[in-house]
């Protein structure tokens, strides 16, 4: 069973940066996507940004040209870098993974992830 265990969250004020990191353990296979989500309070929670183990990205519009989603196979790391952060973007963010698995643009759908972890709170001030 993948294990996925999110930390970075954190408070900042509006512009600010803050990375977050996902590491999966029991990761038996190669091909995989993983992907960040995000659910803010009485809202649904939505796709932010994935990738695919041989580098394909895709992104929520929302965040494109803010965010930048990446891996470490080596440390079986999800990393996702937001800058120029903004209130509406605060939300619990979760790490999800489809292991083994391979799509040629990673999907940005809950119903397409097998494991979640248990999220990291990211609250943007103005």
């Amino acid at each position: 069973q993948v294990q996925l265990v999110e930390s970075g969250g954190g408070s900042v004020q509006a512009g600010g940066s803050l990375r977050l990191s996902c590491v999966a353990s029991r990761v038996r296979y190669h091909n995989y996507y993983m992907g960040w989500f995000r659910q803010a309070p009485g809202k649904e929670r939505e796709g932010v940004a994935a990738i695919v183990s041989d580098g394909p990205t895709n992104y929520a519009d929302s965040v494109k040209g803010r965010f930048t989603i990446s891996h470490d196979n080596a440390k079986n790391t999800l990393i996702l870098e937001m800058n120029s952060l903004k209130p509406e973007d605060t939300a619990m963010y979760y790490c999800a993974a489809r292991i083994p698995g391979w799509l040629p643009v990673p999907p940005l759908s809950l119903d397409k992830y097998d494991y979640w972890g248990q999220g990291t709170q990211v609250t943007v001030s103005s």
